[in-house]
């Protein structure tokens, strides 16, 4: 066989070995370059990511702010008695229907209480929470110029006679110092919270005529007893 041929082969097989060294390059080795992509498929757009700017627009955003009166589906919400705490534009002085105090409501409650309020207003809610007794020693201290203003407790006058609704509002937007809770803790939560605040509430503030029948007259009793035992 000619020399030619046999030069021609083997430079004819190299050739052919180069394709699948590319590949096998390419598909072990990174790059910052994007891959040969022949057909799209739709995979590779034009189109502005999030953050990017685009001078098509006045304020040079590509992200666009939602258009005013828009609500997302299933989010409307429009149960003020239920959402806002208000009812017939006043706040709302009765639970929602959708809200039951029960037991377990009342659990519920407690356990979300002792999550996001406890460390502030304390287990019983008198404003004494782990928060404020660390900040009232910083204070003291007068570590970095540490200021504090306690937490409301629940128990005051002025806090027993707000209506719930209102409740329901403070923890969804906060008030004062307290900021607001509504983006960490649902609805239906937020009104268990504020069943178990009045529970509290009720718990330091009992009479009585609060006591099932067959306790009140050992209470009773025992009221007469403290008040012989004074000096």
């Amino acid at each position: 066989m000619p020399k030619i041929f046999i030069y021609g082969t083997i430079v004819v097989i190299f050739l052919a070995m180069i394709p699948p060294a590319v590949i096998a390059w390419a598909r072990a080795v990174n790059s910052s370059q994007p891959r040969i992509h022949l057909i799209q498929d739709m995979d590779n757009q034009p189109k502005f990511r999030a953050q990017h700017a685009n001078a098509l627009f006045a304020d040079g955003r590509a992200m666009r702010p939602p258009i005013t009166g828009t609500v997302a589906r299933g989010r409307l919400n429009e149960d003020d008695h239920y959402y806002r705490g208000i009812n017939n534009g006043q706040w709302a002085a009765t639970f929602p229907p959708q809200v039951a105090v029960t037991m377990d409501l009342l659990q519920r409650g407690q356990e979300r209480f002792n999550i996001y309020c406890q460390p502030c207003h304390g287990l019983a809610g008198y404003g004494d929470g782990m928060v404020n007794k660390r900040a009232m020693v910083l204070m003291n201290l007068g570590v970095n110029g540490t200021t504090w203003v306690q937490p409301k407790s629940v128990h005051e006058q002025q806090i027993r006679e707000q209506p719930v609704g209102q409740y329901f509002n403070t923890i969804t937007k906060g008030v004062r110092n307290m900021p607001a809770y509504g983006p960490q803790i649902p609805v239906a939560d937020r009104w268990a919270i504020v069943a178990y605040v009045r529970a509290l509430q009720r718990s330091q503030n009992a009479r009585p005529d609060d006591a099932p029948p067959g306790q009140r007259v050992q209470l009773q009793s025992v009221s007469v007893q403290m008040r012989n035992d004074r000096p």
